[in-house]
C-alpha cells in the first residue's frame, strides 16, 4: 500500500521534495543501489538511506519525476525486497542536485513492530555460481562468494541496522578490491555486507578426529572429497550449523551415521547436484522442481517410485531405501551454498546424506568448539570456516500439496520474513510473544500487521533446546523492536515451552494468556490467510469457519487428550462440535512408541476380540496382553484421547504395517506409503452422536474383518484414509446445513499426509466449500505459536476494551 504525497499547490511540473518512508524487506538486498540508479536516471536529486526502520528516500524533482519514482518502487523492485508500505511526506525543496547513497542511520528506536525486515539467508544464485567455476574470475573456487543477489544475512547479523558492522563479518577487513566494489552503487557487490574474496574472506580448516589442523584452503577441500568417498562421516559447517554428510550410496557409511547418531529407522536428507541424479527414483513432478530450484532451497519432500532404477548401495540395493528406509519419503536438496557447489566438483559419488549437526532433538550445532564436542562420537573429521554463526537456522522442509509448496519445518530461507496478518485486534497493541508448543518449537512475534516466527528450534525437553528458545525470543524483540503487552503459551499445564513463557513474562512484567492447542492450530491458518481479524470480537471481520485440527497430542478443554476435532471458531472463540471419541490410551505418553499397543486398545474399545490372526496381536507377547488388559479393565494407568493420529497408528499396526516406532509419525507415514488408488471400497465413520462424538469402533471392526479375510495393507489403508476424508466432508456438510458455514480450515500434523490432505481438498471443493490450509508456516506445532499470538492478542484487546485489565 502507497500513501499518495499531499497535493500542493505547485504549478504543473514545478518542483517538490518528499520524503519516501519504505519499510518490509529493503535491507540487505540491493534496494538502495536500485533507487540511486531509478534516481540518477530520472535526473532526481536527494538520497536515500537505511534506518532502524526500513529505508528513507530524500528526494526532489518535479511531480510527474517523483511519482515514477514511487511507481518504480513498486513494480521494479529487486527480487529479493518485500515493500509493506511506503508513505510519503511533503518537505520544502532546497534545490539539491545529484543523488547520493548516505550512511546508514541507527539512531533511536523503531516503534513496536516497525523495524527493518532482516532478510533471510538465501541460496547462492546463478552470476555468482557462474563466476566460482570461472578461472579468469578473482574469486574462482573461493566458497564465501556473495552478492546482494545471495549469501548469509539472518544468520550472521548481530543487530540492526543491517550493516557489515553488526555482522559476523566485521572482524575481516576488505581489501582494496572488495572495498571499491562494495562502495560502487552500481556494482552488483555494492553494499553487500558478506562480500570476501580469497584474499581478505574466511578461510576453510579441515580437523582429523585428534581436532589439529590438518588442511587449510583448497587442500581441506580436496581432502574432504576423498574423505566422503572413503565412507567417511564429516561434520560440514554450512551458513546456518554443522551438517553431518557421508556417502548416500555406501550403505555402510550411511549405518554408521545412523548407529552414532542413534537415529533408528528415521530417514537422512540427501543432497544432490542437480535433478539428474534423482531422475526415475522419486515421484518428482513441475512443482517439486519448482520448490528444489527455489531461492530458499528447501529439502523437498517426494515419494519413492515404485520400480525405480535405484543406485548400488554398499551392501547391496539401492539407496533410497538406505536412507529412507520402508516407505517413507525421501528428502531431497540441492546445493544452497558454494561450498556445497565445490564439494560436488570432483566428488565421486552423486548423493550425499545431509543431516542436522545436532545431539538427539537439540539444535543445531553452530560453535566451533562445541562441533567438535558434541558430534565427536558422530564425525570422522570437521571442515569448518572461520567465518561465525549468530543465529543457528536449520534447513527448511517442505512437501508439494496439490502444486503448492506446504511447509513441514519453516526455516533457513524463510526466516525471519513476516507474515502479512491482514487487520486484527492485536494491530493496536504494542505486541505478543508466542512460546509455541514442546514439540518442533518455535517461538513468535506479533505487532502491528505483521508476525515474525522464529527458526525451528527442536523439542523443548533438551536443555539446550529451552535456552535456545529464551534466546529465539529475545532476538525476535531486538530485530523486531516490539515491546511486547502480552505473552501467550499452550494450555497444557507440563508444557516446558509454557514454563518458559511465564517466566519470560515475569521478567518483561506482562500478563500470560493461554490458548488452547487446536484452537491455535486453527487460527494459525487464519492468520496465514490475513484473515486474523476473524479472531477478534471487535473487528467485525469474516465469518466463522469449521476448523478440522487432527494431530497426535494437544491438552483439551476437559484436561483429556485431543487431536481429532472439529471446532467452530468465531470472534476469537472457539466452540468443539465434533470429535473422535474417546479411547483410552494405555501407557500415555510411552504408548504412543507402540502402535501395536494402541491398536489392542481401539479393539478393547471396539468390543472387537484381539484374534491372534491380527498382526497387531501377534507382536505384543502374552505377558504384554496382559497387563494391557488389566489396564483397560481397570482403567489403570491409561489416558483418554480422541487423537486422530493414534487412530493412524492403530490401522497402521492393524494393517501389519508398522507396530513399534523410531520416530513421530513413522506408523502413519508408512500407512501412507502403502495405499493403492487402484483398490476399491471405503470404510465409514457413523455420524457423530452424544456430543459430537464420533465413534471409530465400526471403521475398527471393518478393519478387521477385511484382514482377517486377507486384505492387503495397501487396501486397508486406502480404504481408512477414504474413510477420513468422508468424515471431514460429511461434518462439514452437517455444519453447513446447521450454521449455514461455508470454510474449511484444515490443520494438525496429521495433515502433513498429502493422501489425506488431497482428498479433502478436492471433496470439500467439489462440494462447494472454501478450504483454507497451510501455505506460510507448518500445520504441526511448528506453526503452533502464530496461532497463540493471534488468539492472544485478541482476548487481551477485548479484556483492555472491557477495562479488565
Amino acid at each position: 500500500p502507497v500513501t499518495p504525497a499531499p497535493v500542493t499547490s505547485l504549478p504543473e511540473g514545478g518542483r517538490e521534495r518528499r520524503v519516501l518512508r519504505v519499510t518490509g524487506v529493503v535491507q540487505g538486498v540491493g534496494f538502495r543501489p536500485f533507487v540511486h540508479a531509478v534516481a540518477v536516471g530520472l535526473g532526481l536529486g536527494g538520497s536515500v538511506c537505511n534506518d532502524r526502520e526500513g529505508v528513507t528516500i530524500d528526494v526532489e524533482g518535479t511531480r510527474e519525476l517523483l511519482d515514477l519514482l514511487q511507481q518504480a518502487l513498486l513494480v521494479r523492485a529487486p527480487p529479493m525486497a518485500r515493500i509493506v508500505e511506503v508513505t510519503t511526506t511533503s518537505r520544502t525543496p532546497t534545490g539539491v542536485t545529484g543523488f547520493t547513497i548516505v550512511a546508514s542511520n541507527s539512531e533511536g528506536s523503531a516503534t513496536s513492530g516497525t523495524a527493518a525486515a532482516l532478510p533471510p539467508d538465501v541460496s547462492i544464485c546463478s552470476d555468482c555460481e557462474r563466476e566460482l567455476f570461472d578461472p579468469a574470475d578473482r574469486r574462482y573456487r573461493h566458497p564465501f562468494i556473495n552478492c546482494t543477489n545471495c549469501g548469509p544475512r539472518f544468520t550472521i547479523t548481530t543487530r540492526l541496522p543491517y550493516d557489515r558492522a553488526n555482522t559476523t563479518m566485521a572482524g575481516f577487513a576488505m581489501c582494496p578490491a572488495c572495498e571499491r566494489e562494495y562502495r560502487d552503487p552500481g556494482d552488483r557487490r555494492f553494499h553487500a555486507q558478506p562480500i570476501a574474496c580469497p584474499d581478505c574472506g574466511p578461510r576453510l580448516e579441515l580437523l582429523d578426529r585428534s581436532a589439529t589442523g590438518v588442511k587449510a584452503g583448497e587442500e581441506a577441500l580436496r581432502a574432504t572429497q576423498s574423505l566422503l568417498d572413503a565412507g567417511r562421516i564429516v561434520a560440514v559447517k554450512g551458513i546456518g550449523g554443522y551438517h553431518l554428510m557421508c556417502d548416500a550410496t555406501n550403505a555402510v557409511a550411511v549405518e554408521a551415521l545412523r548407529t552414532r547418531k542413534r537415529r533408528g529407522d528415521k530417514p537422512f536428507a540427501v543432497l544432490v547436484p542437480g535433478t539428474g541424479v534423482i531422475d526415475g527414483l522419486v515421484v518428482a513432478g513441475e512443482a517439486e522442481r519448482d520448490a528444489l530450484f527455489s531461492t530458499q532451497r528447501p529439502i523437498v519432500l517426494m515419494r519413492k517410485k515404485l520400480g525405480g532404477a535405484g543406485l548400488a548401495g554398499g551392501a547391496g540395493g539401492s539407496w533410497p531405501e538406505t536412507v529412507a528406509p520402508g516407505g517413507a519419503d525421501i528428502g531431497v536438496m540441492l546445493p544452497s551454498t558454494p561450498l556445497h557447489h565445490l564439494l560436488f566438483d570432483g566428488l565421486a559419488t552423486r548423493v550425499l546424506v545431509c543431516t542436522s549437526g545436532n545431539v538427539a532433538d537439540e539444535p543445531i550445532v553452530t560453535d566451533d568448539r562445541e562441533a567438535v564436542e558434541r558430534l565427536g562420537s558422530m564425525a570422522d573429521a570437521w571442515l569448518r570456516h572461520d567465518r561465525g554463526i549468530h543465529t543457528p537456522c536449520d534447513d527448511s522442509v517442505v512437501r508439494i500439496i496439490r502444486e503448492h509448496m506446504m511447509p513441514v519445518r519453516r526455516s533457513r530461507g524463510w526466516v525471519p520474513l513476516p507474515v502479512d496478518l491482514g487487520t486484527w485486534a492485536g494491530d493496536t497493541l504494542g505486541g505478543v510473544l508466542a512460546f509455541g508448543g514442546d514439540l518442533k518449537n518455535v517461538v513468535c512475534v506479533a505487532a502491528g500487521r505483521r508476525a515474525w516466527l522464529s527458526q525451528h528450534l527442536g523439542d523443548l525437553g533438551e536443555l539446550a533446546t529451552y535456552e535456545a528458545a529464551r534466546r529465539a525470543a529475545a532476538q525476535l524483540l531486538s530485530l523486531t523492536g516490539v515491546h511486547p503487552d502480552v505473552v501467550a503459551v499452550d494450555a497444557h499445564p507440563g508444557y516446558l515451552s509454557a514454563r518458559l513463557g511465564r517466566e519470560v513474562a515475569a521478567q518483561l512484567g506482562v500478563p500470560v494468556i493461554t490458548v488452547q492447542h487446536h484452537h491455535a492450530h486453527v487460527a494459525s491458518v487464519l492468520a496465514e490467510a490475513g484473515r486474523a481479524g476473524a479472531m477478534s470480537t471487535s473487528m467485525g471481520v469474516g465469518e466463522p469457519v469449521i476448523g478440522v485440527a487432527f494431530d497426535g497430542t494437544g491438552f483439551g478443554a476437559d484436561g483429556a487428550i485431543w487431536g481429532g476435532e472439529f471446532l467452530v471458531v468465531d470472534s476469537g472463540h472457539s466452540e468443539r462440535v465434533a470429535h473422535l471419541a474417546y479411547v483410552n490410551l494405555p501407557g500415555g505418553d510411552a504408548g504412543i512408541e507402540h502402535p501395536a499397543r494402541v491398536a489392542l486398545a481401539h479393539l478393547w474399545s471396539a468390543g472387537c476380540a484381539w484374534d491372534e490372526r491380527l498382526a497387531c496381536v501377534k507382536a505384543l507377547s502374552v505377558l504384554e496382553r496382559d497387563v494391557l488388559r488389566t489396564q483397560l479393565h481397570r482403567g489403570v494407568a491409561t489416558v483418554p484421547t480422541s487423537s486422530m493420529g493414534r487412530l493412524f497408528d492403530a490401522v497402521a499396526s492393524l494393517a501389519g504395517v508398522r507396530h513399534v516406532v523410531d520416530y513421530e509419525a513413522q506408523a502413519a507415514i508408512e500407512l501412507e506409503a502403502v495405499a493403492d488408488p487402484g483398490v476399491e471400497g471405503a470404510y465409514r465413520f457413523p455420524a457423530p452422536g452424544e456430543r459430537g462424538a464420533v465413534d471409530a469402533a465400526p471403521v475398527i471392526a471393518a478393519i478387521v474383518s477385511d484382514v482377517l479375510s486377507g486384505a492387503t495393507a495397501a487396501a486397508v489403508s486406502t480404504r481408512f484414509h477414504r474413510a477420513v476424508v468422508a468424515l471431514v466432508a460429511d461434518i462439514a456438510g452437517l455444519l453447513r446445513r446447521q450454521r449455514g458455514l461455508s470454510t474449511v480450515v484444515l490443520t494438525g500434523g496429521v495433515f502433513q499426509n498429502a493422501l489425506l490432505s488431497e482428498g479433502c481438498r478436492d471433496l470439500l471443493h467439489a462440494k462447494g466449500f472454501e478450504v483454507l490450509s497451510h501455505r506460510e508456516v507448518p500445520p504441526n506445532d511448528g506453526g503452533l505459536a502464530l496461532g497463540q499470538a493471534v488468539v492472544a492478542g485478541a482476548e487481551f484487546a477485548h479484556r483492555t476494551a472491557m477495562g479488565k485489565d
